[in-house]
């Protein structure tokens, strides 16, 4: 059992994997939190209520004068009633009163997961990977009902948490912020880690001491964004990659978001996050209900790196779906830093041709086949395909990659209209708009009204007369600009703010048709690079664009940083000419080991290089088929950092412990150095392992214990790939 309850103390219980969760049910029906941490073996944790009290000028409830709300820990917080902290939930009801406060009315327990209405979530292959606690709330004088749900999975140090909110009163209700989770921490000495960024400098990972008062990460941009990523870190300041906890809070969904955690008075930490109640109210008519999106909480008693761990498994396994979701990818080239718009099929085939020659899987015709698009001033939104450009149709061009030896990928950016476009022209109502406001433009485009269903009809058969007519394999879905002007007109002023999350589930309604319409297609998503690298993303596409820089040096600190929180094997990866977004001039070993960390591909163009080069190219292509499933299902461990210094050192683990891949880089050579001395992780420590470029065998323990020693590196941007496959159980020594 993953979900124990005891009557007698009227308390909660969950385990998950190796870590407890609990709370308990007060006499008023108040949910308090007892505990969350590493797995504790008794059932009843009720001597570990506060009582809260000892804050000056707060009130206690009527129906309960012997605590505070102010300073309790509570499991989901109402707003207005005498918690000043920040809610989980906040409403105001049709006399604008705002306050709510939930009491317990039931629970069920299920076994298994059930699905959360119209948002993707994680799920359970069979049912007892799982287990579902359902607590059903009520403020009776709103009217309203909270069921709040806590799903433990039994492999996984993980419990993940919604709730679905109801009007079951007779009148109107106004919800001004329904977070996915709260969890109170009875104490502040932690550590917050987060990933910060910008366009092409994505995901940079940040760490500071919690302080008194809010800190959060967030997102109003219509999107998760780049510059701040729906995850952080509560750990403890002791906490390194290798050892100490460390609390994961992530949330599955691609919109507007917020993160906060709240140091009070008394010293005590209050981690929300959900949807970001700036810009967001949902009016909740009697009847009517509303889900928030999940949130993953992860745990680990094994430091940062142990955390990832947990979280790469779980998405691999419990969230990425499909076809495509233990299917060995293919390596890719796309056109677009080799042609830009300036492309016909001659072109494209003349790229494939030479790919063929490298073991290239797949050819990925990026940006400018469609309308009239020469340039990024025009026709998105007329998804037709320009057969005068290519000079021949989409089905032709396709047969010719194929009888390359190659697979045929397309670039769509559905979610934005230009207006030069003959689908603008048509219906400028579809373009988000304020009437009377003019409309600005981000890179000559506007965002297209998916809340409407005329629209994502509209966009399915047109997608969908695209990818029927040839032999497709691959879908690449890119956004390129952040909302602005939210508005639809098709709804009534009160549902103003709904907005925001009506165009994410908007979104996600035409995921899923086209994903269950095309299950053989590999979709790939794509915001300029990373800028809606998230959860939600990765449910219906198992792996998205990093970032736009390719660089192979910057590259070490977006994968090193995208890492803490998704798996290698949704990372778009690829190696770059060198002359793209840096001067900084690196040998294809260097950039090719720093791609291979994720699904790899290339974005250059193959006509241009030597033989030499193509050579190389096929080479290492054949290296990395080897290196490929442990790539992609391997437990990942970050040794040395890129935010630390000049060496950047990581490894993959098979599960079994039977084999890894090391991979060490120097981005700049310092002089007079001795060489570099890395401790390795996750080897079994009983095995002796062959070490390839070394003429020696040594016993996992030592390699973790002792450390191995990388040769000098001579140059900037040097890296060595080592090879560790287990030969033999180790002996018994004196």
């Amino acid at each position: 059992m993953a979900v124990f309850y005891d009557e007698n103390t009227r308390t909660f219980k969950l385990d998950a994997g190796k870590a407890s969760y609990a709370f308990t049910i007060t006499p008023q029906g108040d949910i308090f939190h007892l505990y969350y941490g590493a797995h504790v073996s008794d059932g009843d944790l009720s001597h570990l209520q506060g009582r809260g009290g000892g804050a000056s000028f707060c009130a206690s409830p009527a129906d309960a004068p012997e605590y505070n709300l102010d300073t309790s820990l509570q499991e989901y917080p109402g707003n207005g009633l005498g918690d000043f902290r920040v809610a989980a939930i906040a409403a105001e009801e049709a006399n604008g009163a705002s306050g709510v406060r939930l009491k317990y009315v039931s629970h069920k327990i299920l076994q298994g997961k059930p699905p959360i209405p119209s948002l993707p979530s994680t799920y359970c292959n069979h049912a007892d990977e799982a287990q579902t606690l359902a607590v059903a709330t009520q403020d009776a004088h709103l009217g309203l009902r909270v069921t709040l749900y806590y799903c433990a999975f039994a492999q996984y140090s993980v419990i993940t948490r919604w709730a679905i909110a109801e009007n079951i009163g007779a009148r109107p209700i106004k919800l001004q912020s329904v977070q996915s989770a709260c969890v109170d921490f009875d104490e502040s000495d932690y550590d917050m880690i987060s990933l910060h960024g910008a366009w092409i400098r994505e995901r940079a990972v940040e760490r500071h001491a919690l302080f008194h008062g809010t800190q959060s990460v967030g997102s109003k941009r219509g999107s998760s964004g780049h510059q701040l990523n729906p995850f952080a870190v509560i750990c403890r300041k002791d906490a390194t990659e290798q050892h100490g906890e460390a609390y994961g809070f992530q949330l599955v969904y691609s919109g507007n978001f917020c993160i906060e955690a709240e140091v009070s008075q008394m010293h005590t930490t209050r981690v929300t996050l959900g949807i970001n109640p700036t810009d967001f109210a949902w009016m909740l008519m009697p009847g009517e209900s509303f889900a928030s999106p999940e949130a993953v909480l992860g745990y680990s008693d094994e430091g940062i790196g142990g955390l990832s761990r947990t979280l790469h498994r779980l998405y691999r396994n419990n969230l990425i779906r499909g076809t495509w979701k233990h299917k060995t990818r293919p390596v890719l080239i796309n056109n677009w830093e080799a042609t830009y718009f300036d492309f016909d099929a001659d072109k494209l085939v003349a790229i494939a041709h030479e790919a063929a020659k490298t073991g290239i899987d797949l050819l990925v015709m990026d940006d400018g086949w469609f309308g009239v698009r020469n340039s990024d001033n025009c026709s998105l939104g007329d998804w037709t395909v320009n057969e005068d450009k290519l000079g021949c149709s989409l089905a032709t061009l396709a047969e010719r990659i194929k009888a390359e030896g190659l697979a045929f990928g397309i670039w769509f950016e559905p979610e934005m209209i230009s207006p030069d476009s003959d689908l603008y022209r048509a219906h400028p109502d579809w373009a988000l708009h304020i009437p009377g406001r003019e409309s600005s433009l981000g890179r000559n485009q506007y965002v297209i009204n998916m809340c409407l269903p005329e629209v994502r009809d509209n966009l399915f058969a047109q997608i969908s007369a695209v990818l029927s007519s040839a032999d497709i394999s691959y879908l690449k879905w890119d956004f390129n600009r952040n909302l602005t002007e939210v508005f639809s007109a098709g709804l009534p002023p009160e549902r103003g703010r709904e907005v925001w999350h009506r165009y994410i589930l908007g979104l996600y309604e035409l995921l899923e048709r086209l994903t269950e319409a095309f299950p053989d297609v590999l979709f790939e998503s794509c915001s300029g690079g990373g800028g809606r690298f998230d959860l939600g993303m990765l449910y219906y596409m198992p792996q998205t664009w990093c970032s736009d820089n390719t660089d192979a040096v910057d590259r070490l600190k977006i994968q090193y940083g995208t890492s803490m929180a998704y798996p290698i094997a949704s990372m778009g990866a690829h190696v770059q000419m060198n002359t793209i977004h840096s001067s900084r001039r690196t040998s294809l070993q260097f950039r090719a080991s720093v791609a291979m960390a994720g699904t790899f591909g290339y974005e250059l163009d193959l006509t241009k290089l030597s033989q030499d080069d193509i050579a190389e190219m096929k080479a290492f292509n054949e290296e990395f088929r080897k290196w490929q499933p442990l790539i992609a299902t391997g437990d990942f461990y970050r040794l040395e950092s890129p935010f630390e210094g000049a060496h950047t050192a990581w490894m993959f683990v098979a599960a079994d412990k039977s084999k890894a891949l090391l991979s060490y880089f120097c981005t700049f050579e310092t002089k007079n150095d001795w060489r570099h001395l890395l401790r390795l992780q996750g080897l079994n420590p009983t095995a002796r392992y062959h070490v390839s470029g070394y003429d020696f065998i040594l016993s996992g323990d030592t390699l973790m214990r002792g450390g191995l020693r990388m040769p000098k590196q001579q140059g900037d941007a040097a890296c060595v790939n080592v090879m560790l496959e287990a030969c033999a159980k180790l002996e018994k020594t004196r």
